[in-house]
Protein backbone atom coordinates (compact mmCIF):
# COMPACT_ATOMS: atom_id res chain seq x y z
CA UNK A 1 0.00 0.00 0.00
CA UNK A 2 2.71 2.35 0.69
CA UNK A 3 4.65 1.97 -2.44
CA UNK A 4 1.73 2.09 -4.11
CA UNK A 5 0.85 5.35 -2.08
CA UNK A 6 4.39 6.50 -3.12
CA UNK A 7 4.19 5.96 -7.19
CA UNK A 8 1.18 7.68 -7.07
CA UNK A 9 2.25 10.65 -5.42
CA UNK A 10 5.29 10.66 -7.84
CA UNK A 11 2.93 10.72 -10.76
CA UNK A 12 0.93 13.90 -9.22
CA UNK A 13 4.07 15.51 -8.84
CA UNK A 14 5.22 15.09 -12.55
CA UNK A 15 2.33 15.71 -13.30
CA UNK A 16 1.95 18.87 -11.42
CA UNK A 17 5.26 19.84 -13.03
CA UNK A 18 3.75 19.52 -16.50
CA UNK A 19 1.11 21.18 -15.58
CA UNK A 20 2.79 24.72 -13.86
CA UNK A 21 5.38 24.27 -17.24
CA UNK A 22 2.47 24.76 -19.39
CA UNK A 23 0.52 27.60 -17.63
CA UNK A 24 4.35 29.25 -17.12
CA UNK A 25 4.75 28.95 -21.19
CA UNK A 26 0.95 30.57 -21.94
CA UNK A 27 1.27 33.36 -19.66
CA UNK A 28 5.04 34.20 -21.45
CA UNK A 29 3.64 34.27 -24.57
CA UNK A 30 0.29 36.10 -23.43
CA UNK A 31 2.63 38.47 -21.62
CA UNK A 32 4.75 39.10 -25.13
CA UNK A 33 1.84 39.64 -27.30
CA UNK A 34 0.71 42.31 -24.84
CA UNK A 35 4.02 44.00 -25.29
CA UNK A 36 3.18 44.18 -29.35
CA UNK A 37 2.72 47.80 -30.74
CA UNK A 38 1.67 48.61 -34.01
CA UNK A 39 4.67 49.44 -36.07
CA UNK A 40 4.73 53.53 -37.06
CA UNK A 41 6.17 56.73 -35.83
CA UNK A 42 5.94 58.28 -32.52
CA UNK A 43 6.57 61.71 -31.86
CA UNK A 44 6.88 63.16 -28.00
CA UNK A 45 7.28 66.87 -27.49
CA UNK A 46 9.68 66.76 -24.62
CA UNK A 47 9.20 70.60 -23.51
CA UNK A 48 5.43 69.58 -22.66
CA UNK A 49 6.81 66.67 -20.75
CA UNK A 50 9.47 68.59 -18.32
CA UNK A 51 6.62 71.14 -17.88
CA UNK A 52 4.18 68.63 -17.34
CA UNK A 53 6.72 66.91 -14.20
CA UNK A 54 7.72 70.50 -13.24
CA UNK A 55 3.99 71.71 -12.80
CA UNK A 56 3.64 68.16 -10.60
CA UNK A 57 5.87 69.28 -8.33
CA UNK A 58 5.12 72.80 -8.03
CA UNK A 59 1.22 71.70 -7.44
CA UNK A 60 2.51 69.39 -4.03
CA UNK A 61 4.63 72.04 -3.02
CA UNK A 62 2.34 75.33 -3.22
CA UNK A 63 -0.97 76.47 -1.31
CA UNK A 64 -4.33 75.47 -3.14
CA UNK A 65 -4.69 78.96 -4.43
CA UNK A 66 -1.03 79.36 -6.57
CA UNK A 67 -1.21 75.76 -8.09
CA UNK A 68 -4.82 77.05 -8.93
CA UNK A 69 -2.93 80.33 -10.52
CA UNK A 70 -0.31 77.78 -12.61
CA UNK A 71 -2.62 75.39 -14.01
CA UNK A 72 -4.55 78.65 -15.51
CA UNK A 73 -1.64 80.14 -16.81
CA UNK A 74 -0.47 76.80 -18.39
CA UNK A 75 -3.28 76.28 -19.84
CA UNK A 76 -3.55 79.85 -21.37
CA UNK A 77 -0.16 78.84 -22.25
CA UNK A 78 -0.73 75.64 -23.89
CA UNK A 79 -3.54 77.03 -25.98
CA UNK A 80 -1.65 79.83 -27.29
CA UNK A 81 1.09 76.87 -28.60
CA UNK A 82 -1.72 75.21 -30.03
CA UNK A 83 -2.64 78.16 -32.38
CA UNK A 84 1.00 79.58 -34.04
CA UNK A 85 4.17 77.95 -34.24
CA UNK A 86 6.89 79.21 -31.38
CA UNK A 87 9.30 79.94 -34.51
CA UNK A 88 12.05 78.44 -32.37
CA UNK A 89 14.47 75.97 -33.35
CA UNK A 90 14.20 72.21 -33.20
CA UNK A 91 16.21 69.21 -31.83
CA UNK A 92 14.97 66.40 -32.46
CA UNK A 93 15.73 63.63 -30.27
CA UNK A 94 17.13 59.35 -30.62
CA UNK A 95 17.54 56.83 -28.66
CA UNK A 96 19.50 54.52 -29.59
CA UNK A 97 20.25 51.37 -27.12
CA UNK A 98 22.37 48.62 -29.17
CA UNK A 99 23.34 45.27 -28.77
CA UNK A 100 25.56 42.68 -30.05
CA UNK A 101 23.91 42.77 -33.93
CA UNK A 102 23.00 46.46 -33.51
CA UNK A 103 19.37 45.45 -34.24
CA UNK A 104 17.81 48.75 -33.17
CA UNK A 105 19.15 50.10 -36.65
CA UNK A 106 16.11 49.19 -38.09
CA UNK A 107 14.16 51.85 -35.86
CA UNK A 108 17.06 54.13 -36.51
CA UNK A 109 16.82 53.85 -40.57
CA UNK A 110 13.23 55.25 -40.37
CA UNK A 111 14.13 58.02 -37.27
CA UNK A 112 16.69 59.30 -40.07
CA UNK A 113 14.59 58.92 -42.95
CA UNK A 114 11.69 61.18 -40.90
CA UNK A 115 13.95 63.72 -39.38
CA UNK A 116 15.73 64.25 -42.75
CA UNK A 117 12.46 65.03 -44.45
CA UNK A 118 11.36 68.06 -42.15
CA UNK A 119 14.41 69.30 -40.51
CA UNK A 120 16.25 72.57 -42.13
CA UNK A 121 19.18 74.42 -41.67
CA UNK A 122 18.40 75.63 -37.88
CA UNK A 123 17.63 72.18 -36.42
CA UNK A 124 19.88 69.59 -35.07
CA UNK A 125 19.93 65.83 -33.98
CA UNK A 126 20.24 64.35 -30.43
CA UNK A 127 21.06 61.05 -30.22
CA UNK A 128 21.25 59.50 -26.82
CA UNK A 129 23.57 56.23 -27.66
CA UNK A 130 24.31 53.31 -25.42
CA UNK A 131 25.92 50.69 -27.18
CA UNK A 132 29.06 48.42 -26.13
CA UNK A 133 29.37 47.16 -29.62
CA UNK A 134 29.36 44.27 -31.64
CA UNK A 135 29.42 42.82 -34.94
CA UNK A 136 30.96 44.65 -37.22
CA UNK A 137 28.71 45.46 -40.45
CA UNK A 138 25.70 45.92 -38.38
CA UNK A 139 27.49 48.55 -36.54
CA UNK A 140 28.82 49.83 -39.60
CA UNK A 141 25.55 50.31 -41.24
CA UNK A 142 24.39 52.06 -37.30
CA UNK A 143 27.50 54.50 -38.51
CA UNK A 144 26.35 55.21 -42.12
CA UNK A 145 22.55 56.15 -40.59
CA UNK A 146 24.13 59.12 -38.56
CA UNK A 147 26.40 59.67 -41.40
CA UNK A 148 23.69 60.56 -43.29
CA UNK A 149 22.46 63.80 -40.91
CA UNK A 150 26.13 64.73 -41.00
CA UNK A 151 26.31 64.71 -44.79
CA UNK A 152 23.09 67.07 -45.05
CA UNK A 153 24.68 69.66 -42.44
CA UNK A 154 22.87 69.35 -39.72
CA UNK A 155 24.37 69.25 -36.77
CA UNK A 156 24.59 65.82 -34.84
CA UNK A 157 25.13 65.77 -31.11
CA UNK A 158 25.96 62.21 -29.75
CA UNK A 159 25.46 62.13 -25.70
CA UNK A 160 26.78 58.78 -23.74
CA UNK A 161 25.79 58.60 -20.69
CA UNK A 162 26.84 54.92 -20.04
CA UNK A 163 28.94 53.29 -22.89
CA UNK A 164 29.77 54.01 -26.64
CA UNK A 165 31.79 51.50 -26.55
CA UNK A 166 34.15 49.66 -30.09
CA UNK A 167 31.00 49.71 -32.85
CA UNK A 168 29.02 51.85 -30.29
CA UNK A 169 32.13 54.40 -30.70
CA UNK A 170 32.54 54.15 -34.26
CA UNK A 171 28.52 55.40 -33.98
CA UNK A 172 29.98 57.88 -31.65
CA UNK A 173 32.40 59.36 -33.83
CA UNK A 174 30.10 60.16 -36.67
CA UNK A 175 29.06 63.10 -34.44
CA UNK A 176 29.73 66.97 -34.92
CA UNK A 177 29.81 67.07 -30.92
CA UNK A 178 30.27 64.57 -28.46
CA UNK A 179 28.98 64.49 -24.88
CA UNK A 180 30.03 62.41 -22.15
CA UNK A 181 28.93 61.59 -18.58
CA UNK A 182 32.14 61.59 -16.00
CA UNK A 183 32.17 57.93 -16.09
CA UNK A 184 30.93 57.02 -19.34
CA UNK A 185 33.05 54.05 -21.08
CA UNK A 186 34.83 55.51 -24.31
CA UNK A 187 37.32 53.93 -26.53
CA UNK A 188 37.82 50.25 -27.66
CA UNK A 189 38.81 51.19 -30.99
CA UNK A 190 39.77 47.77 -31.42
CA UNK A 191 38.54 44.84 -33.41
CA UNK A 192 38.21 40.63 -31.45
CA UNK A 193 37.28 37.36 -32.57
CA UNK A 194 37.12 34.95 -29.58
CA UNK A 195 36.40 31.55 -31.29
CA UNK A 196 35.98 27.79 -28.76
CA UNK A 197 37.62 25.16 -30.45
CA UNK A 198 35.98 21.04 -30.12
CA UNK A 199 38.76 19.62 -31.99
CA UNK A 200 40.37 17.93 -29.25
CA UNK A 201 37.57 16.70 -27.28
CA UNK A 202 35.95 15.35 -30.79
CA UNK A 203 38.94 13.36 -31.19
CA UNK A 204 39.15 11.71 -28.00
CA UNK A 205 35.57 10.52 -28.25
CA UNK A 206 36.04 9.25 -32.06
CA UNK A 207 34.65 12.00 -33.80
CA UNK A 208 35.42 12.75 -36.96
CA UNK A 209 34.55 16.02 -38.62
CA UNK A 210 34.44 16.82 -41.96
CA UNK A 211 34.27 20.16 -43.79
CA UNK A 212 34.52 20.59 -47.69
CA UNK A 213 35.28 24.00 -49.07
CA UNK A 214 35.67 25.25 -52.48
CA UNK A 215 38.25 28.64 -52.23
CA UNK A 216 41.44 28.55 -50.46
CA UNK A 217 40.44 30.93 -47.64
CA UNK A 218 36.66 29.78 -47.50
CA UNK A 219 37.26 29.04 -43.99
CA UNK A 220 40.27 29.44 -42.07
CA UNK A 221 39.58 29.13 -38.17
CA UNK A 222 37.08 26.95 -37.59
CA UNK A 223 35.57 25.52 -34.53
CA UNK A 224 35.62 21.86 -34.62
CA UNK A 225 38.28 21.49 -37.21
CA UNK A 226 42.25 21.35 -36.24
CA UNK A 227 43.70 25.13 -36.72
CA UNK A 228 46.80 25.51 -38.55
CA UNK A 229 49.32 28.50 -37.95
CA UNK A 230 48.01 29.48 -41.21
CA UNK A 231 44.64 29.34 -40.47
CA UNK A 232 45.60 31.84 -37.50
CA UNK A 233 47.80 33.80 -39.38
CA UNK A 234 45.15 34.42 -42.20
CA UNK A 235 42.60 35.41 -39.38
CA UNK A 236 44.60 37.57 -37.53
CA UNK A 237 45.04 39.15 -41.55
CA UNK A 238 41.56 39.98 -41.52
CA UNK A 239 41.06 42.16 -38.37
CA UNK A 240 43.87 43.85 -39.03
CA UNK A 241 42.41 44.91 -42.20
CA UNK A 242 39.03 45.40 -40.58
CA UNK A 243 41.10 47.23 -37.79
CA UNK A 244 42.29 49.95 -40.78
CA UNK A 245 39.15 50.43 -41.61
CA UNK A 246 37.56 51.36 -38.25
CA UNK A 247 40.83 53.68 -37.33
CA UNK A 248 40.10 55.71 -41.23
CA UNK A 249 36.24 55.85 -40.21
CA UNK A 250 37.63 57.20 -36.85
CA UNK A 251 39.83 59.59 -38.16
CA UNK A 252 37.14 61.25 -40.96
CA UNK A 253 35.64 62.79 -38.41
CA UNK A 254 37.78 63.17 -35.39
CA UNK A 255 40.58 64.27 -37.56
CA UNK A 256 42.59 65.77 -34.44
CA UNK A 257 42.93 62.10 -32.40
CA UNK A 258 46.50 60.83 -32.22
CA UNK A 259 45.10 57.40 -33.20
CA UNK A 260 48.74 55.60 -32.44
CA UNK A 261 47.37 56.42 -28.61
CA UNK A 262 43.83 55.76 -28.48
CA UNK A 263 43.47 53.03 -31.35
CA UNK A 264 44.77 50.64 -29.00
CA UNK A 265 41.44 48.79 -28.14
CA UNK A 266 41.28 50.27 -24.88
CA UNK A 267 38.57 51.89 -23.24
CA UNK A 268 38.59 55.31 -20.86
CA UNK A 269 36.11 57.12 -18.47
CA UNK A 270 34.52 60.61 -19.84
CA UNK A 271 37.33 62.09 -18.09
CA UNK A 272 40.03 60.53 -19.18
CA UNK A 273 38.23 60.36 -22.98
CA UNK A 274 38.01 64.21 -22.92
CA UNK A 275 41.76 64.57 -22.60
CA UNK A 276 42.26 62.58 -25.09
CA UNK A 277 40.20 64.11 -27.57
CA UNK A 278 37.67 60.98 -27.59
CA UNK A 279 34.87 63.27 -26.37
CA UNK A 280 34.12 66.81 -26.56
CA UNK A 281 32.39 68.03 -23.14
CA UNK A 282 31.80 66.42 -19.79
CA UNK A 283 27.62 67.05 -19.51
CA UNK A 284 25.00 64.27 -18.85
CA UNK A 285 22.06 63.89 -21.82
CA UNK A 286 19.57 65.25 -18.58
CA UNK A 287 22.01 68.49 -18.18
CA UNK A 288 22.28 68.82 -22.10
CA UNK A 289 18.80 68.50 -23.20
CA UNK A 290 17.32 70.98 -19.73
CA UNK A 291 19.29 73.42 -21.25
CA UNK A 292 18.43 73.31 -24.61
CA UNK A 293 14.52 73.05 -23.38
CA UNK A 294 15.02 77.06 -22.49
CA UNK A 295 15.34 78.02 -26.41
CA UNK A 296 14.77 75.20 -28.39
CA UNK A 297 11.60 72.75 -29.02
CA UNK A 298 12.52 69.45 -27.99
CA UNK A 299 10.90 66.46 -29.67
CA UNK A 300 11.91 62.93 -28.99
CA UNK A 301 11.51 60.80 -32.32
CA UNK A 302 10.71 57.08 -32.08
CA UNK A 303 10.02 54.41 -34.45
CA UNK A 304 8.18 51.50 -33.29
CA UNK A 305 8.89 48.24 -34.94
CA UNK A 306 6.10 45.27 -34.70
CA UNK A 307 8.05 42.27 -33.95
CA UNK A 308 6.65 38.93 -34.33
CA UNK A 309 5.81 36.33 -31.48
CA UNK A 310 8.78 34.15 -32.56
CA UNK A 311 11.15 36.88 -32.62
CA UNK A 312 10.12 38.76 -29.37
CA UNK A 313 10.27 35.22 -27.59
CA UNK A 314 13.92 34.79 -28.63
CA UNK A 315 14.51 38.48 -27.66
CA UNK A 316 15.42 36.77 -24.40
CA UNK A 317 18.12 35.17 -25.35
CA UNK A 318 19.72 38.24 -26.99
CA UNK A 319 18.98 40.23 -23.51
CA UNK A 320 20.39 37.02 -22.04
CA UNK A 321 23.97 37.45 -23.87
CA UNK A 322 24.01 41.60 -23.27
CA UNK A 323 23.72 40.82 -20.05
CA UNK A 324 26.83 38.56 -20.07
CA UNK A 325 28.65 40.99 -22.08
CA UNK A 326 27.50 43.75 -19.98
CA UNK A 327 29.15 41.80 -16.79
CA UNK A 328 31.95 41.58 -18.73
CA UNK A 329 32.63 45.52 -18.40
CA UNK A 330 31.31 45.67 -14.75
CA UNK A 331 34.34 43.01 -13.99
CA UNK A 332 36.68 45.49 -15.78
CA UNK A 333 35.22 48.14 -14.04
CA UNK A 334 35.62 46.77 -10.90
CA UNK A 335 39.24 45.71 -11.46
CA UNK A 336 40.25 49.41 -11.33
CA UNK A 337 38.75 50.38 -8.78
CA UNK A 338 41.03 50.88 -5.29
CA UNK A 339 41.26 48.30 -3.15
Amino acid sequence: MLEFLAEYGLFLLKALTIVIAIIVVISFAAAAGRKAHTEGLEVEDLNKKYRRIADALRKAVSTKDEAKKTAKERKAEEKQRAKEPSGRPRSFVIDFKGDLKASAVESLREEVTAILEVADKDDEVVVRLENHGGVVHEHGLAASQLARIRDRDIPLIICVDKVAASGGYLMACVASKVYAAPFAILGSIGVLAQIPNFNRMLDSHGVDFEEVTAGKYKRTVTMFGKNTDEDRAKLKEELEDVHTLFKEAVAKYRQDLDLQKVATGEYWYGTRALELGLADELLTSDELLGAKAADRDLYKVTWKIKQPLQKRLMSGVDSAIEKVDETGWRRKFESRLPR
